[in-house]
């Protein structure tokens, strides 16, 4: 065989080799068919769903979790749930992040809705529920379905809309709590204070200051002990996403555009750093849970999540600290400090939960009706009362149940533990004043970069570094870099003096730029050895001839 020939033919195969590597390389394996409502549900097949769930090792909420898909299966026989279970979210999001690429994700997923915007990346992972919910027969509240679920209407309007994201409904809420600042007010009072009917952030502030006072042994007066941190933050970016909320001042847009590098949060900032300066501000990440703090007398004013209620408070049911270290003291509940005491706003937040899409559309509606099983009375409830979340159905909310669960408030200091029903109230008396952030591809690394602002300000003060306009350069240049929010993909455009700055192209576009600009110098090279070849066989048949 001539050797042009012989390359020719080897040529044509590595050629669409190559292709198909490269294609599959920009594309992965994450393509999938759009999913379509069966007809109807064959009830004669096996299915077998997986369910990723979190939990912090609270036996109540997993003993939940097992019974509501015990029940489920009683119901329908057919189907199979395996309960997975995880210690936070991020290493669902993880998990979740590493099996889209081999089409390997579970069946239903509790998530939040910055995950499932980054989920979205993969072609038809998520299952839009807009049509399920309205289908007659198999969405919610239909008349196929086996158990009481709750109709649409049901489902608290606020809570829903969280879950709808572009142009599409991709999930349902679980369940709902917000932040509450925990106060011991018989340090505030102690310090000659009396707390206001809202909080503030400038008395959260003074009274802070007044209680770093201490004698000559370096004992501080308002506790009597070495250690006292007056105000802890556990969640830091839900801080500085509020108090840029409070502001009137920008986090982002709804498409997907940073406004979070502003002179309004280098203020905010400056102030922070003013009172860690002092030793009255830390954070949870630096110092540790606030709950550790509050109950040991050691703190003053601790925020955390509602859903965090029942470690609060000197006859809290869960410690982390051992009974003797327990100081004394009256626990109060109530919404986050804030800079419009008239007009207060908090974050909304809590798990929802997302339906993956599978090659068979049976085993997606299998998932769906197990979904629709999570938002019943009776795991609603049940779960809600393990912390201080509330229930996201009307339908739940106002349960006799529920009402008696909530009249009987400071009963005992388990199931009706005070500080944890108070805090639950807190959030059903202020649903209308919660908010959300936008959704969008990046919007989770934005929440991120948020938070890491204060913890980085926090630190920097810690180790006696000079917090001046050098240093919020440094620190906006660095907490772009390091969450990629100068990259479309990353997280938006970063608008810096009224420009958007594009950044560079991300790594996947430049990838498939150069898998192109390689292609078609292989199909160039290819054309130039067909087009030798067939000159030199005219040659050979003109010298013939």
């Amino acid at each position: 065989m001539k050797k042009t020939d012989l390359m020719q033919r080897l040529f044509l195969p590595v050629l669409i080799v190559c292709m198909s590597v490269m294609l599959a390389g920009c594309h992965g394996s994450s393509g999938m068919k759009a999913f379509e409502i069966p007809e109807e549900f064959d009830a004669s097949k096996e299915y077998e769903i997986t369910f990723w769930a979190k939990n912090d090792t609270n036996k109540t909420q997993t003993d939940i979790y097992e019974k509501a898909i015990e029940d489920f299966e009683a119901l329908y026989p057919n189907i199979r749930v395996n309960l997975r279970l995880y210690t936070d979210y991020g290493r669902i999001y993880n998990d979740v992040i590493t099996n889209i690429a081999t089409n390997t994700t579970p069946n239903v997923c509790i998530t939040y809705p910055d995950h499932i915007a980054t989920y979205l990346t993969g072609t038809n992972q998520v299952v839009p529920l807009e049509e399920l919910f309205a289908d007659a027969r198999y969405g919610l509240g239909g008349s196929e379905v086996r158990f009481d679920a709750p109709a649409q209407e049901e489902i608290i309007p606020q809570f829903l809309e969280e879950c709808r994201f572009g142009g599409h409904y991709y999930a349902v809420p679980y369940m709902r709590s917000t932040e509450a600042c925990y106060v011991n007010k018989t340090y505030v009072e102690a310090l000659g204070y009396t707390l206001p009917d809202t909080l503030t952030w400038d008395f959260v502030w003074e009274v802070s200051e007044a209680a770093m006072k201490q004698d000559g042994e370096g004992n501080f007066l308002v506790n009597g002990q070495k250690v006292m941190i007056p105000f802890i933050y556990k969640s830091t970016d839900n801080m500085m996403i509020q108090m840029l909320r409070q502001k009137g001042a920008g986090y982002s847009t709804d498409g997907g555009e940073i406004l979070l590098f502003s002179d309004t949060t280098k203020e905010l900032l400056e102030t922070i750093a003013k009172h860690v300066k002092t030793g009255a501000f830390s954070t949870f990440k630096i110092s540790s849970y606030p709950a550790n703090f509050l109950n040991a007398g050691q703190c003053i004013f601790a925020v955390d999540s509602t859903a965090g209620a029942t470690w609060m408070g000197t006859d809290a049911p869960l410690l982390d600290i051992s009974a003797d270290q327990v100081v004394d003291f009256e626990t109060v509940v109530m919404t986050i400090p804030q800079f419009d005491p008239a007009n207060p706003c908090m974050i909304s937040q809590g798990p929802s939960v997302c339906v993956f899409n599978k090659a068979d559309p049976q085993e997606v509606l299998a998932s769906w009706l197990f979904v629709q099983y999570l938002l019943t009375n009776d795991v609603q409830i049940a779960y809600s009362q393990t912390e201080g979340y509330v229930p996201v159905t009307s339908k739940a909310q106002n349960a006799a149940e529920y009402q008696a669960y909530l009249a009987a408030c400071g009963e005992d200091n388990k199931l009706h533990y005070e500080v944890k029903i108070r805090a639950a109230r807190l959030l059903l008396d202020n649903t209308d004043r919660t908010f959300v952030t936008p959704v969008f591809n990046g919007s989770a690394s934005l929440r991120d970069a948020a938070g890491q602002l204060i913890e980085n300000t926090v630190k920097s003060v810690r180790r006696k570094q000079e917090v001046d306009e050098a240093y919020f350069t440094k620190i906006y240049s660095d907490i772009t870099s390091l969450y990629r929010l100068d990259q479309p993909g990353g997280a938006g455009e970063v608008v810096s003096g009224g420009k958007k700055d594009l950044g560079k192209l991300p790594g996947t576009a430049v990838a498939l730029l150069a898998g192109l600009a390689a292609a078609w110098a292989m199909i160039l090279l290819y054309a130039g050895l067909l087009l030798a070849g067939r000159r030199k066989t005219r040659r050979k048949e003109r010298n013939k001839g």
